[in-house]
């Protein structure tokens, strides 16, 4: 039972770390806005939810009489739910892993100016793939056409390494890489407290075995 009892906070603590992750990235950031959409925390916070109501019916499933465990086997379905929308939603995270650069040209040209100009003072590069490909002129770093093609943007040999498409790549797949990883973490929770749960039944089936016997015997101890 101790064991159960871990596991099943260790599913509150996922559903509240979801539910929270959810909340405070909705709040104004120019990177992390462009990391999670709506969509994605959205999810966080359905997953979050979900956890958070896995642990309510676990208590009310524990609490029952020995002889009943139907609310265990009613965990574990739900249990089994709860890993398939884990792999849902880690999948499609990892999904985006594999084609940032072009994924997030699309996310970058729907910026408005303003935006664009402050990811790129605050990334220190100019445009995205190139020096015609969505550069705005402005602001603190690029300011002007000129600085596109001087010394202080230029790389060794000639090469252009301050575009935004490597800084802005760079810092999504650090966050897509932890936002996959913690989800696919879930499921070690997930499979451990269904194992967990199994165990209790079949101890709580083989306790109702010995009472039983028990009774039959006039109530005495049966060892």
């Amino acid at each position: 039972m101790g064991v159960w009892v871990f596991f099943d906070f260790c599913v509150l603590g996922a559903g509240v770390f979801s539910l929270a992750f959810s909340i405070l990235s909705r709040r104004p950031d120019l990177l992390m806005n462009m990391v999670f959409s709506n969509a994605d925390l959205t999810a966080a916070m359905c997953l979050g939810i979900m956890f958070i109501g896995t642990f309510a019916l676990s208590l009310c499933a524990i609490a029952q009489k020995n002889r009943v465990t139907i609310g265990l086997a009613i965990l574990n379905w739900t249990l089994i739910v709860d890993a398939f929308v884990v792999v849902i939603i880690g999948s499609f995270i990892w999904f985006f892993t594999l084609r940032e650069r072009d994924h997030f040209h699309a996310v970058y040209a729907a910026q408005s100016i303003a935006n664009r100009i402050a990811i790129q003072d605050k990334l220190q590069c100019c445009g995205y793939f190139n020096a015609s490909d969505l550069i705005e002129f402005g602001g603190n770093f690029c300011t002007d056409p000129n600085f596109v093609a001087s010394p202080a943007f230029l790389g060794p040999n000639g090469t252009t390494p301050n575009f935004c498409v490597d800084p802005i790549t760079a810092f999504v797949d650090s966050w897509l890489n932890i936002a996959f990883t913690t989800v696919y973490g879930y499921m070690a929770i997930i499979m451990s407290f269904i194992l967990a749960t199994l165990c209790v039944i079949s101890k709580r089936i083989e306790d109702e075995r010995f009472r039983k016997i028990d009774l039959k015997r006039g109530g005495g101890g049966f060892a």
